[in-house]
């Protein structure tokens, strides 16, 4: 599997990684430059107040968002997404003239035009990044690149926004601002040219510049796929969540903790330290897959560590403003910047995943659009965010307070989420059952094929046998199991949410069993991949149990290829038979134990009798039971 480093050398990534951070990079020096101008040299250029033109600056960057975002993603449909980058890179370059013209004539309209072509620039490559990605990358590469495209734009935020203050505060600010500008700009547009060129997947596309009708078409495009939708929601409140973080950073320095200016660097590159961290850990802790069960635990995280923000906060102030490094030497600080870092860290747990979903489960000729909507969605949530904060901070409430709120309102939103869509607390679940009472290796499981019916037969060892192959499988599985292990308490959520298909024997319940291999039939026909254990029941020996003849009955019916699954190190362990059922023996062996899952090459439907299934199941799982 290709590894993070190995994309950022591959000519299919590597590109568009250095033209997205350049482009980051430049509209945040930009960006920060003005806003340090305008709040210290307003004076000598308008009669406005700082605090006016600071957020007027904000709102006019942003305004492009909602206005052109839906025609950037019809863009990025229709057109060579890799030209299109190198349009946008070029346009880039003019922006920087326009911001220099500004900065010399003292122009606020000509620093504002330069602002909104900015926020213009970023609404046009938007789609074309995050679009291009699943056409260049593999399915198991996904995750590891929208990992690097995360970290790098907060990188690159970071050192913007420091470089940007900076370069404002030199003499002779506005030579150095420029060139700076034009020489991002610049290396932008030449990595642009090695960017591979994407086939567009709606070339005869008719494009409409109506930006109500053509967002609105596009939500509907979002909507189509419910957990696209959700996820885009989710992305969107995560903008709204770290926007409001990032914003009270300069007042919560000087206000809460009694720093100064190098302070409030010191909590963005904390904050900024943690999204990376996080960005670069999901590739390994996913297993280079779209692994849903990081958001729920990225929730938590957030909420929790947002929550012991607050409560870490001093109740007064230093008595006279410290620097970042007098500022390390109060304890209180390192409470609130693990906290920030924590928040960065379990923030990418939730947002990287989310990202990877949305690209992989969108339909490629909408792909482009349904990102344009994504950024619509999370231009209006951090609009609303900040309007709610300034509100609540307005009447009276304090900032470690607002922080707060922002966690509480923060596990509300995911309780909500994950109650329409239970798929991502299944994936928690069987996340958090393999990464700490097991570790699971699996071998072959390529031989699954990504799309269409296929049914794959595996030994029984234990109640968890589903889990475990769940957690393995990049594609959802709807397993058939005996009803009694369907009705488990706790474990029924799990089975209901995977669609499990409950089935009894035609002695105990032929109606049960009939209406069984009907929903078999029907999910199959649906192209779904079916899990079934051909033994009917769970090992009491640790041997193979003889295969039943269901297997044959519905490939009678759908007759697809059968990809044969060995379970190993399973039995013996707390959830098998072995030393009687599980909930009467004491936990030992098992926990934290190494078990495999071993995967055999696909088995055509006429040659698949349950005999011969059984064989390669037995010769994939070896000795070890």
């Amino acid at each position: 599997m290709s590894s993070q480093s190995s994309l950022l050398r591959a000519r299919r990534f590597a590109p568009l990684f250095v033209t997205q951070f350049l482009g980051a990079l430049n509209d945040n020096v930009l960006k920060n430059a003005m806003v340090v101008l305008l709040t210290f040299q307003a004076a000598s250029w308008t009669t406005l107040k700082p605090e006016l033109l600071a957020n007027l600056a904000a709102g006019i960057f942003i305004l492009p968002f909602f206005l052109f975002s839906a025609t950037a993603g019809q863009l990025a449909d229709k057109y060579n997404k890799a030209r299109l980058a190198r349009m946008v890179k070029l346009l880039e370059i003019g922006i920087v003239v326009v911001a220099g013209a500004g900065l010399a004539l003292h122009s606020l309209e000509t620093l504002f035009a330069s602002l909104f072509l900015l926020g213009l620039h970023s609404t046009l490559f938007g789609p074309v990044k995050y679009a291009i990605l699943p056409q260049h990358l593999k399915s198991d590469e996904l995750v590891g690149g929208n990992a690097l495209i995360e970290a790098g734009t907060f990188i690159a935020i970071l050192i913007g926004t420091l470089l940007g203050g900076l370069l404002a505060g030199s003499s002779d600010g506005t030579a150095w601002i420029v060139g700076a500008g034009l020489v991002i700009a610049t290396g932008g547009y030449l990595a642009s040219r090695a960017i591979p060129d994407a086939t567009p997947p709606a070339p005869d596309l008719i494009i409409s510049l109506n930006p109500v009708t053509e967002t609105w078409r596009n939500v509907r495009f979002a909507q189509e796929n419910r957990t696209v939708f959700l996820s885009i929601m989710g992305i969107s409140w995560f903008w709204l969540f770290g926007a409001l973080f990032l914003a009270q950073f300069p007042a919560y320095t000087k206000n809460v903790l009694g720093g100064s200016e190098t302070a409030v660097t010191l909590l963005l590159a904390t904050f900024t330290f943690g999204i990376g961290m996080g960005s670069l850990l999901c590739e390994k802790l996913s297993d280079h897959r779209v692994e849903l069960g990081l958001v729920p635990l990225g929730s938590i995280g957030m909420t929790l560590f947002a929550l012991d923000l607050a409560l870490a906060s001093p109740a007064t102030p230093a008595p006279i403003p410290l620097g970042a490094l007098a500022l390390l030497q109060t304890g209180a600080t390192w409470r609130v910047l693990i906290d920030l870092s924590l928040i960065g860290i379990f923030g990418s747990f939730f947002i990287v995943p989310l990202y990877a979903l949305v690209q992989q489960r969108s339909h490629p000729e909408h792909r482009a659009r349904i990102i344009a909507a994504n950024n619509i969605m999370n231009a209006l949530f951090m609009v609303v965010g900040a309007l709610a904060a300034s509100g609540m901070l307005a009447a009276g409430l304090s900032i470690p307070m607002l922080f707060a709120v922002a966690a509480v309102c923060n596990a509300a939103v995911a309780v909500f989420i994950y109650g329409l869509v239970p798929e991502f607390l299944l994936r928690f679940i069987v996340w958090v059952l393999i990464h700490t009472v097991y570790h699971l290796r699996v071998r072959n499981l390529d031989s699954i094929p990504e799309e269409g019916p296929a049914v794959v037969v595996c030994n029984h060892v234990s109640f968890v046998d589903a889990l475990v192959i769940t957690a393995a499988c990049r594609r959802p599985i709807r397993f058939v199991m005996d009803h009694s292990i369907f009705r488990l308490p706790i474990a029924n959520f799990v089975f209901r949410t995977g669609k499990t298909i409950p089935i009894a024997s035609a002695k105990k319940n032929p109606a049960m069993m009939e209406a069984a291999f009907g929903e078999i039939g029907k999910a199959l026909d649906a192209g779904d991949l079916i899990g079934i254990f051909p033994e009917g029941k769970i090992t009491a020996d640790g041997n193979i149990n003889p295969f039943r003849p269901g297997i044959t009955r519905i490939l009678e019916r759908n007759p697809v290829p059968v990809i044969p699954l060995a379970l190993r190190g399973l039995w013996g362990s707390f959830f098998s038979r072995k030393d009687g059922p599980a909930m009467t023996k004491p936990l030992r062996r098992g926990l934290f134990s190494k078990i495999e899952l071993v995967a055999g090459d696909p088995v055509q439907a006429t040659d698949a009798t349950p005999e011969q299934l059984q064989d390669k199941v037995t010769l994939l799982r070896g000795a070890m039971a």
